[in-house]
């Protein structure tokens, strides 16, 4: 079964003279950090246009693409998958009858589900968690015809998280939250022409000039269309559990999300670590390229160190402009990391401080410390401004193997210690630090228990799934 965490965007103009499909490809663009495989765009009455790869690839068809598939109306989608091959089959916008569907999320008992749509007639390779939620959608409308009543039935046969575009036949938009707001969405207005948007985050309403008006409420339904805005709740909200990933990792720095700019909180977050592990003796503070650098000013202002970007990411190489840890296959992680590349004059002889976003398989940081060493840097010490990942992912963030985690070996020690140094020893740092929970929860002003941990905690309450029903995918062939 396909599952994937991607962005999404809905763009609906009252003035059906305006072409949105251009705006849709620069919110598109915006989004390409939180996904990197495969794009794709849907308008009223016709097929889904999707192509393999980056956004920025197809530029030069743009222009045909716009004037093939003018609409006042348009939803469009960037893939980062899971699980599930890189193509075409699996890109979005999806089509069943004429419900087109953009998906950012795991729905994760998406097998249980197809039994209600016909399952059996499904093979892992054909059906995605997206396609399922479709086609059950579409029975519903045929049986409701109100869009917040079917997802009012939905809702309850659905765990995990979701934020879904919607376009239907009629040319209208719409967008839907999960009631505990797991992934993150916004809407906006463009001024000019009565565009109205929703996206995964604010950064796509920048792209095309349109100004943030709020989050999309958890378990909240927002229709755009000719009649203007209209919103309705089809799920009571419940206590809140948004990704603690997209602060420190996953979203764009200039996005507002839940309130909350993430390049100021992730400067907070360097800031907070610094109080838990304020390592004085060090020469200079570096951060992992690119989403570590504003926790890395933090820090290093904080204690004031110096800060210098004592690793450059070459953007020239087939790879080095992609962000690896959404890469798919093991294989081009290890090519994008291997284009990070150390300074030697910065490094040679020095303590370095390094600060990273997170550390999931520990790929990337033993090929950094690897580099460093061979660059001449004398002491090592590692910060990481993510608690340790002890457990599968259910909620869209590409860990769904425990055993591919960098603190596998440790996972039964019992001693949040001995797993630290049994990392740290994998990657070869001379010292390593993980944040905590409730530390970065008060760098980012977000009470803990409003934010979702089960990658660190293995607490699966606030999804309403058993993990240990749950048939995890294996990891890929390294």
């Amino acid at each position: 079964m396909v599952k994937e965490n991607c962005g999404v965007v809905g763009i609906f103009s009252q003035d059906k003279d305006i072409n949105v499909v251009p705006l849709a490809f620069d919110a598109l663009r915006a989004l390409q950090h939180r996904g990197q495989e495969a794009w794709g765009i849907a308008v009223p009455h016709k097929a889904p246009v999707k192509r393999i790869g980056l956004v920025s690839s197809a530029a030069g068809e743009f222009g045909d693409i716009a004037e093939q598939f003018s609409s006042n109306a348009v939803i469009g989608h960037v893939r980062y998958s899971t699980v599930g091959k890189s193509n075409l089959e699996n890109a979005q916008p999806l089509k069943v009858a004429d419900l087109c569907i953009a998906h950012n999320g795991t729905i994760s008992n998406a097998q249980e589900m197809s039994n209600m749509v016909g399952g059996c007639t499904f093979t892992p390779q054909t059906s995605s968690d997206t396609l399922v939620v479709a086609k059950r959608l579409v029975s519903l409308l045929s049986d409701k015809s109100d869009f917040a009543a079917a997802l009012s039935v939905l809702k309850n046969e659905m765990k995990g998280s979701y934020c879904f575009t919607f376009l239907d036949g009629g040319g209208s938009v719409y967008a839907a939250r999960d009631p505990r707001g797991f992934r993150p969405m916004v809407m906006g207005t463009k001024k000019d022409g009565r565009v109205n948007i929703v996206a995964s985050e604010s950064a796509a309403l920048s792209a095309i000039g349109a100004e943030l008006d709020r989050d999309v409420r958890a378990g909240e339904l927002v229709r755009l269309g000719s009649d203007g805005i209209k919103t309705s709740m089809f799920a009571d909200s419940q206590t809140s559990a948004h990704c603690s990933f997209e602060f420190t990792y996953f979203a764009h720095p200039s996005s507002t999300m839940d309130g909350k700019n993430i390049y100021r909180a992730r400067k907070n977050i360097g800031r907070f670590l610094a109080k838990k592990f304020p390592i004085r003796d060090a020469d200079l503070v570096i951060p992992v390229p690119d989403s570590a650098r504003p926790a890395a000013l933090g820090y290093a202002s904080e204690l004031g160190l110096e800060f210098d970007e004592g690793l450059i990411k070459d953007r020239y190489s087939k790879k080095g402009p992609l962000r690896s840890f959404i890469e798919p296959h093991q294989n081009d992680r290890i090519e994008i990391n291997k284009w990070i590349i150390p300074i030697q004059e910065i490094v040679r002889g020095k303590h370095v401080i390094v600060i990273d976003d997170s550390l999931v398989r520990g790929t990337s940081s033993r090929v950094i410390v690897g580099a460093l060493r061979d660059a001449g840097a004398s002491k090592i010490s590692m910060l990481i401004t993510y608690p340790p990942i002890m457990h599968p992912c259910y909620a869209g963030i590409d860990f769904p193997s425990q055993a591919e985690l960098a603190t596998y070996e440790a996972r039964d020690s019992g001693s949040p210690e001995q797993v630290t140094e049994t990392v740290r020893k994998s990657i070869g740092a001379d010292f390593l630090g993980y944040n905590d929970a409730e530390n970065l929860a008060r760098a980012v002003g977000i009470e803990t228990s409003s934010m979702c941990f089960t990658c660190h905690t293995g607490d699966y309450t606030s999804l309403g799934i058993n993990p240990e029903s749950m048939s995890a995918p294996k990891p890929q062939a390294k």
